[in-house]
């Protein structure tokens, strides 16, 4: 189909969504590895939090352990013999809130009252040996823990103050969350005891557990921390990233508008019908009569003037672009000449060249029977020159093509015959009517006596497969006089006529 401004949007908008990615995957790629390093140091920082914490609170333990163990002789006795030793211990250990002396399960004698009475529940302790409270009857509000010693009947509990406890998670974990857990109850950095389950993390969480008191640290960071440390520790890396997607985008574009910019100014000429044709004379070899003509394709660019066709053809068969170039080359001959058709005395072969390309699918019937409409019935034979740039394979569609081709009554030729790798393939695959001799062979008439042996050996092949034949390129009477005494049909070359535009061939063609 002719291309249109819907296809020029559609190959902009493609060109912006690939400027856009080049741009992007650095930058996105260079974030995956930023996000990915941020959650590997967030990781590194929770397992030291946990290791440090775990450290201070084994320190803290281990104070109430001797005291524990110090005092442990002294259960069982009076305590107004002991209550002093009790308070003893308070002074002398860092973070000891209280000593007790325990005996058949009953706490009697405490630092803090001496004589006392409460009931002692070995249950309530985490592997018998820590309990971690929200309070007591003295301080309600304030956390504790206590550690249990017991031997036999006789025991010792030391509490730590909850305030410590607090302090260690609040000044450890001043990044991280940190947590403390004893048993079901965990001790959160304001201090206060909860019985719920421990909560998880949702960045970085890390648990580890005291390997010589019965308690855990649970450390970690809340949803989006991995992004704000992002933020905070790597702005000079973003404004990096950014540059480098920057400059990664100008250069996808740069290759994009290098890559595209000989088919896109050739799309943009085709919409412009800058692709005109010109018309080089076929004249028949016994009297020099045209008889016919080869159309060309020119393009008439309004800066550079008038491109010849090898510096254009090769990008529009690799672009694709070469078969609505042709597709408009047909309709502005047709328009041409179709209302002189009436006037032709004979039948007036007009070539055209086709590659590869145009034998994909059906669509170059529906072009030549448009085409031959537009001529006087009878009065126009149709011609398509096969190239040999881009070879054409003999599939069942380019099989169907040139049989529905046939059915129209359009020929066809081999163009510059003996040069393509695939000439005699063609001969045996398709059904040709015309070979059409290369320039090159004409030109050595006279001159290189292998050459003329090879134009002598195709011309007698021609006559033995009852082929009618084309020289091209014939520019001198020699020449001529050659191929018309070797009974060639047909003759093509400056000699009886350059390529011409429109108006010029419609007024030469008057004279003739």
């Amino acid at each position: 189909m002719p291309l249109n401004v819907k296809n020029r949007r559609k190959k902009r908008g493609t060109q912006i969504v690939v400027t856009a990615l080049s741009g992007l995957l650095p930058v996105l790629l260079g974030l995956v590895i930023l996000y990915l390093q941020a959650e590997r140091a967030l990781r590194q920082n929770t397992e030291l939090t946990a290791e440090e914490a775990i450290r201070q609170f084994e320190l803290m333990l281990d104070n109430t352990a001797q005291a524990a163990q110090e005092l442990l002789p002294l259960a069982g006795q009076n305590c107004n013999d002991v209550k002093l030793a009790l308070r003893e211990q308070v002074t002398r250990r860092p973070f000891v809130r209280s000593t007790n002396l325990v005996s058949d399960n009953n706490l009697y004698c405490s630092s803090l009252f001496g004589d006392y009475q409460e009931k002692v529940d070995p249950g309530d302790y985490t592997q018998g040996k820590l309990w971690l409270m929200s309070g007591n009857p003295v301080t309600p509000d304030t956390a504790l823990l206590v550690y249990r010693l017991s031997e036999g009947k006789q025991g010792v509990l030391t509490t730590l103050n909850g305030y410590h406890l607090s302090n260690v998670l609040r000044l450890i974990g001043r990044k991280a969350l940190l947590l403390l857990q004893v048993g079901p109850h965990w001790l959160s950095a304001d201090g206060k005891v909860h019985d719920v389950a421990l909560p998880d993390f949702a960045v970085a969480q890390n648990k580890l557990t005291s390997s010589r008191y019965a308690f855990a640290v649970a450390a970690g960071f809340p949803e989006g921390e991995t992004w704000r440390y992002m933020r905070s520790e790597y702005p000079p890396l973003f404004s990096l990233l950014m540059f480098f997607g920057v400059v990664s985008g100008s250069i996808g574009h740069v290759l994009q508008m290098r890559a595209a910019s000989p088919s896109r100014e050739m799309q943009r000429a085709l919409e412009a019908a800058e692709f005109v044709p010109y018309f080089q004379p076929v004249v028949h070899g016994n009297n020099k009569q045209w008889s016919g003509a080869e159309v060309l394709m020119r393009w008439k660019h309004p800066k550079e003037g008038l491109v010849r066709p090898d510096l254009f053809i090769p990008f529009a068969e690799h672009s694709g672009l070469i078969v609505p170039m042709t597709r408009s080359l047909m309709q502005q001959t047709a328009t041409l000449l179709g209302p002189l058709s009436a006037s032709f005395d004979g039948p007036f072969h007009i070539s055209i060249n086709i590659t590869a390309s145009h034998c994909r699918n059906l669509e170059l019937v529906e072009d030549c029977r448009e085409f031959l409409g537009a001529f006087a019935p009878g009065n126009v034979h149709l011609v398509l020159e096969l190239t040999e740039r881009e070879l054409i394979e003999p599939t069942d569609i380019t099989l169907q093509l040139f049989e529905q081709l046939r059915a129209l009554g359009v020929m066809i030729a081999i163009d510059d015959f003996g040069t393509g790798h695939s000439s005699l393939g063609y001969l045996r695959q398709f059904n040709v009517d015309f070979l059409k001799i290369d320039q090159s062979f004409v030109a050595m008439i006279g001159v290189d006596a292998l050459s003329r042996h090879i134009l002598d050996s195709i011309i007698e092949l021609s006559a033995k497969l009852d082929l009618g034949i084309v020289a091209e390129g014939v520019e001198t009477e020699e020449q001529s006089d050659y191929l018309t005494a070797y009974g060639v049909n047909f003759l093509q070359g400056y000699l009886f006529g350059r390529p011409m535009p429109g108006p010029e061939f419609i007024n030469a063609l008057s004279d003739h």
